[in-house]
């Protein structure tokens, strides 16, 4: 474990600077900390595409100063074309993750106004992911002691779910965070999540950053180590939740459900309540992003497949209700294993549906 005083502090994943919109490039880390200062529309969709910023409620709140930027570049005295053009494309930046979309049309809903009242906006959209972040860690950590006992835990893990993919401490690697805070943390254990391998590289960083103990396994052996009962708990994040519960994750969240049912290792999905889209009926109707030959064909500049080799690259997977344990969210905890849902089930605070609003997704019936 890292002592205290060797711990790293993580540089913000957004922020809004002078006009611009400064942005974490994830794909340079672990080995180098580069700050992408965008200061227009299409930089901040290009990093976006290029998963420079990823996770769903990150690039939701990229997706807001995205909006605030264009504000500012075309204000309401302008030609609302240019505007708009901006706003559709950062909205379909990437189709899978709700977030995204929920949160530039919420600050897009304001066009009009002035840029102060579009920034504003999006600042109170980062604060409330802060909060949620928060919230998620709690929530999850007490949830894990009613499943699992009240002792320290394993707890396996998919691709990025800590601050990097929420500006910070995150979604599932938030409860991993307040467990390891609370000294009931035996180990994590991240899976390196091919192909772009957001675990080995995103994931052991921030984990080292906090000093919580971990081993990273390949995607390959999570069955094995769960069968052998190498794992307490499973904890993963969510692009987007349907309104039946099924969940779309990083690809390979599929696969690491069946193994923990086999195993009858708990399988816990976290993310913000702002995730539930209730649009989306069932996770048939979950578009999934595919993307490139090249992210499968080699890693960064290295290609290791003959030149022609076709690829399939979902950048996503669903994982069925029937196979998840609960859903944690910032607002609610839904047990699934014991009969609750998401309309059954309702928000912890009253304050949470004022804040998400009458018409929020995941309002309970």
């Amino acid at each position: 474990m890292i002592e205290s005083d060797q711990l790293i502090e993580t540089p913000p994943t957004i922020e809004w600077v002078d006009g611009s919109v400064h942005i974490l490039d994830q794909t340079e880390l672990p080995h180098s900390q580069v700050v992408l200062k965008c200061t227009d529309v299409a930089s901040v969709v290009a990093a976006i595409e290029r998963l420079s910023v990823r996770g769903a409620p990150a690039i939701g709140v990229a997706g807001a100063y995205g909006v605030a930027l264009a504000a500012v570049l075309y204000p309401p005295s302008s030609s609302r074309v240019e505007f708009d053009a901006a706003v559709h494309n950062l909205r379909s930046a990437r189709p899978t993750a709700v977030n995204l979309a929920l949160m530039v049309d919420r600050v897009a809903a304001l066009a009009g106004e002035a840029p102060a009242a579009m920034l504003a906006e999006a600042n109170r959209i980062r604060d409330e992911e802060l909060a949620a972040s928060v919230a998620m860690g709690i929530n999850g950590a007490d949830l894990v002691a009613e499943l699992c006992g009240d002792r320290p835990v394993r707890a396996m893990t998919i691709c990025n779910t800590g601050g990097l993919a929420a500006v910070e401490r995150g979604t599932a690697l938030s409860v991993i965070q307040t467990l390891h805070e609370r000294d009931k943390l035996v180990e994590a254990i991240p899976l390196e999540t091919r192909p772009l391998l957001q675990g080995g590289r995103l994931t052991t960083w921030e984990l080292s950053n906090m000093g919580a103990p971990h081993r990273l396994i390949v995607d390959s052996a999570a069955a094995s180590v769960l069968a052998r009962g190498g794992a307490d708990v499973v904890m993963v994040g969510a692009d987007r939740v349907a309104a039946n519960g099924d969940t779309a994750n990083k690809i390979g969240t599929f696969s690491l459900s069946l193994a923990a049912n086999y195993a009858q290792v708990p399988f816990v999905v976290v993310a913000p309540e702002t995730t539930v889209d209730e649009s989306t009926p069932t996770g048939d109707h979950i578009e999934i992003e595919d993307r490139g030959d090249a992210e499968v064909c080699g890693f960064g500049q290295t290609r290791f497949s003959p030149q022609g080799t076709s690829t399939m690259n979902p950048a996503f997977d669903v994982t069925p209700v029937d196979l998840i344990t609960a859903l944690v969210t910032d607002c609610r905890v839904v047990n699934y294993r014991i009969g609750e849902t998401l309309n059954s089930t309702p928000f912890r605070n009253d304050n949470d549906q004022a804040r998400l609003g009458p018409d929020h997704q995941g309002e309970s019936n």
